[in-house]
């Protein structure tokens, strides 16, 4: 049990055990060895974190943005000093590799606290002069916030979602995947360490069950999720029912375009970037690669040369830098796309296979000669699994690009600027990339168009989604009523 916690959940600014939830085991995905075993949060957790969520905001909101936003940079600087600790606890929750996690989980989380405690002293509204009456504007919080993560980024997108929202002076409430619990606690400890209030934080542990208790109590005013497309939509409708704010970072087919004039190397790197890294467990990966016809057999001999190159092994180990499945449930899944891909006449070029012995592996697969009816080019795999389609000329390739129902990203490699710029302009999807792939720094918006989701994370584009305005007419002049 080396990741056991303390206890299952942080609630009220401490941790909180009640043994009557149903317990659930947390696997280490490069062994498949139970690490930690945690119970589901119980009706009266629930309730007594939102309780806690409710109190702490009152003075949270009180205090100024200033105020809070010292508590935010000092949280940043505390995931900075303990990045080593949060890194390794973060690959043994998701089997990511160190390499990975030490660069692009509790540091991207820090960015996150840092920047959007830098943002809370600048929340304010306007002035409005309307002859001599003037109306003005407060900017205020929404209240409680529910925060629902996805499995495979526990620390961001813990961080992700708090931020903003303490930024602009709400609680939150958060619910981790059950497949990877335990970072999350580890943030709301430090939170609490930097100075917020016991109860502005908390994290409840379990399934969907858990998930829907706090998406239709009364005391929640928002609601944000990052998961896929089909639990989105559950969410969504139940979170409407209330009249919920709801943000919605859902899942992706996302396409990247590779012109004959690209720069090889860059576009190879960038699709190894967009469907291998965190072996391929991401949600804006570019999975399906239109290549221009000229340059396509090129492509694919060099990017199979560079992925055999692909450090395969424990997660631990530095060197490493592609790791297992985050389960066997998931291995077992994106294996089945591999049947499918084979099955409908698509041809593998490297790949494909699961990798015998302990953990959850599989070989980083490509494949090409895919059809845009096969089903490895139209469901979202989140896996290793990469499918090349050919194209000819810029318009065939838009077209084929946008025929899908999601819209969360999309990318373009080529050394023409014009090019560049006019056709990402018309691809339909929320996060872009020129010459590059699967960057998001935070002070970008981040999120989806279509079936993708609803709203944005990051940036300035985030406070809106967690504040609403008051407006306040003032009038100077006597009231004229006609009666």
């Amino acid at each position: 049990m080396r990741a056991q916690p303390h206890a299952s959940h942080y609630v009220d600014g401490a941790y909180v055990e009640d043994a009557a939830g149903e317990a659930f085991d947390v696997i280490y995905p490069a062994t498949g060895e139970v690490i930690a075993r945690l119970h589901q949060a119980t009706p009266a957790v629930i309730d007594k974190a939102l309780a806690a969520a409710q109190r702490a905001q009152r003075d949270w909101a009180a205090m100024t943005g200033t105020q809070r936003g010292r508590v935010l940079r000092r949280a940043a600087d505390m995931l900075r000093d303990r990045n080593r600790a949060l890194s390794e606890l973060e690959t043994l929750d998701t089997g990511k590799p160190l390499q990975e996690t030490l660069v692009a989980d509790a540091t991207s989380g820090a960015d996150a606290l840092e920047y959007f405690g830098g943002l809370a002293g600048a929340l304010t509204g306007e002035h409005i002069q309307l002859g001599a009456d003037w109306v003005y504007t407060i900017r205020e919080p929404l209240g409680v916030c529910v925060g629902i993560g996805a499995w495979n980024y526990p620390t961001q997108i813990a961080c992700w979602k708090a931020a903003p929202a303490l930024a602009c002076g709400n609680a939150m409430v958060f619910k981790p995947s059950e497949t990877t619990p335990l970072s999350a606690l580890k943030v709301a400890e430090i939170l609490t360490e930097a100075g917020a209030p016991a109860g502005l934080f908390n994290v409840v542990q379990g399934m969907g069950a858990v998930g829907e208790a706090l998406v239709t109590d009364a005391r929640v005013a928002k609601v944000s999720l990052t998961g896929s497309v089909p639990t989105g939509r559950r969410v969504y409708a139940a979170a409407a029912a209330g009249m919920r704010h709801v943000t919605m970072e859902l899942g992706g087919k996302s396409p990247i375009l590779i012109f004959d004039d690209a720069d090889l190397e860059d576009a190879v790197g960038g699709v190894i970037l967009g469907n291998f890294y965190s072996s391929g467990q991401v949600c804006s990966n570019g999975t399906r690669v239109f290549v221009q016809k000229g340059i396509k057999e090129r492509f694919l001999a060099r990017l199979a040369e560079r992925l055999g190159t692909a450090v395969i092994g424990d997660p631990m180990d530095e060197a490493t830098n592609f790791g297992p499945q985050v389960s066997a449930r998931q291995r077992d899944i994106v294996m089945g796309f591999v049947e499918k891909g084979l099955a409908e006449g698509a041809r593998l070029i490297t790949g494909g296979k699961r990798i015998e012995g302990d953990g959850f592996f599989m070989q980083p697969t490509v494949f090409a000669d895919v059809t845009d009816q096969m089903t490895i080019a139209r469901d979202e795999i989140f896996g290793p699994v990469l499918s090349v389609l050919d194209f000819e000329d810029e318009e065939d390739a838009i077209a084929r690009a946008n025929n899908t129902e999601f819209g969360l990203s999309a990318g373009v490699f080529t050394n023409d600027l014009r090019r560049a710029h006019r056709v990402i302009a018309r691809l339909q999807a929320g996060s872009c990339f020129i010459n590059t792939y699967n960057l998001a720094p935070v002070e970008a918006p981040f999120g989806g168009t279509k079936q993708s989701g609803v709203g944005r994370e990051n940036s300035k584009a985030a406070i809106e989604h967690y504040s609403q305005f008051k407006s306040v007419y003032v009038g100077m002049d006597p009231v004229d009523a006609p009666y």
